[in-house]
């Protein structure tokens, strides 16, 4: 379907790619993300490509309203045409599940729960079918995650669960957001998945933690010395659930500068992606953990 334009103030063209949440919807924001970048169009200032949508911003004194409008949906028509394939990285992120830190915070905040009398892992595993929670932590991490954006707070990375739609987990949000949640919480609200990159309100469900930094303005931890934010639009996440002695290891590595996410280079291609889901995991998960 096509595009929705709205002009926001007069420096804004908001592109609507879809309403409903999907990769497909991803795929054609990017790549007219993509398009108007490499365009280079005299007068935009800014992009920002989101799960289904995208943002220009542009000065009005260099190029029209109209004439952005009409630049930008002709970047449409080629993205429609443009071939589902991006060269990406595939990441390991590991996950303490029901860590003592989130569940401290949880416990605190039932008052603005849908069911004060549980966990939101007790929660998330009922709504969703499953028979325990530790069937639902399984299908947390037993597929991977799609970076579908990074943004609302510096690091954050919005992640979309690549498996069929009938099998995503999908919770509601708190009935009122918290004034606290742990920095680099694991989350979920709607069918999105969550890590918290720094300390403070939230609404989303907690299913546990990473020992792994996000995002550092200081740009001291090792890998994150290049850039302060760690996630880019289209990676691909996979969580490895851990034990706390290997959380604390792992906090130990990252404090002396030892800690590196194993990470790989892949090629994603949506089509064969949507011809064999678990298939295609499967390939992405041999290309990560080969030597």
């Amino acid at each position: 379907m096509p595009a929705r334009y709205t002009f926001g103030g007069d420096e804004h063209l908001f592109v609507e790619c879809s309403e409903e949440m999907s990769l497909e919807a991803f795929f054609k924001s990017l790549s007219m993300a993509t398009g108007v970048r490499e365009s280079k169009i005299r007068g935009v200032t800014e992009i920002c490509p989101a799960n289904a949508s995208m943002q220009v911003k542009f000065n009005p004194d260099i190029i029209k309203p109209d004439d952005i409008l009409k630049e930008v949906q002709l970047i449409e028509g080629a993205a429609e045409k443009a071939e589902p394939v991006i060269r990406t990285r595939i990441v390991e992120v590991p996950v303490l599940y029901n860590d003592p830190w989130t569940h401290e915070t949880v416990m605190r905040f039932r008052e603005r729960h849908q069911e004060p009398s549980g966990t939101d892992l007790d929660y998330g595993a009922r709504i969703n079918g499953y028979s325990s929670v530790d069937r639902f932590i399984a299908a947390h991490h037993g597929s991977p995650w799609f970076v579908s954006m990074v943004g609302f707070v510096a690091g954050l990375p919005f992640m979309y669960q690549m498996v069929e739609r009938q099998r995503q987990i999908e919770v509601p949000k708190y009935l009122r957001p918290r004034t606290d949640t742990p920095r680099l919480t694991v989350g979920h609200g709607g069918c999105f998945g969550c890590i918290y990159s720094v300390r403070g309100a939230g609404g989303y469900q907690m299913f546990g933690i990473t020992p792994m930094p996000i995002f550092d303005a200081t740009q001291t931890t090792s890998y994150l010395r290049d850039f302060m934010v760690f996630f880019r639009p289209g990676d691909i996440v996979k969580f490895k659930p851990i034990d706390r002695d290997a959380y604390d290891q792992a906090v130990e590595d990252v404090d002396k500068g030892r800690f590196a996410p194993p990470i790989r280079e892949v090629s994603f291609d949506l089509r064969k992606f949507q011809k064999d889901i678990g298939g295609y995991n499967k390939t992405l998960e041999d290309a990560l953990y080969a030597h």
